[in-house]
């Protein structure tokens, strides 16, 4: 299992901008794919997210389509999640998570993502 640390979330302004990354440990970095996901209060855990080893090609959720960009840089083992534009509804714990699947696209889905990290809090404010 790879070890999983998020940082980067807080409070921010409807509108706004921040930088979450994930540092990972204990396994060879790149081997993973890496996803991102978010749990609101009283909602399901829901796709952000993701990017294959490579760092080639990534995925996103239509909701932040445009907004949000997924990207990793192998040498740092770090993994990072640029959100602008920032709405209330992106309010929730961000996770990122590792995949070992080899798919043709980068995973989707919770159960493809054997690792995850603590998470960190996002609040916007309108």
């Amino acid at each position: 299992q790879v070890q999983l640390v998020e940082s980067g979330g807080g409070l921010v302004q409807a509108g706004g901008s921040l930088r979450l990354s994930c540092a990972a440990s204990g396994r060879t970095f790149s081997n993973y794919a890496m996803g991102w996901f978010r749990q609101a209060p009283g909602k399901e855990r829901e796709f952000v997210a993701a990017i294959k080893r490579s760092g080639i090609s990534t995925s996103y959720a239509d909701s932040v389509k445009g907004r949000f960009t997924i990207s990793r840089d192998n040498a740092k083992n770090t993994v990072y999640l640029q959100m602008n534009s920032l709405k209330p509804e992106d309010t929730a714990v961000y996770y990122c998570a590792a995949s070992n699947t080899v798919l043709g696209l980068p995973p989707t889905e919770p159960e493809l993502f054997a690792s995850w990290g603590q998470g960190t809090q996002v609040t916007v404010s309108s």
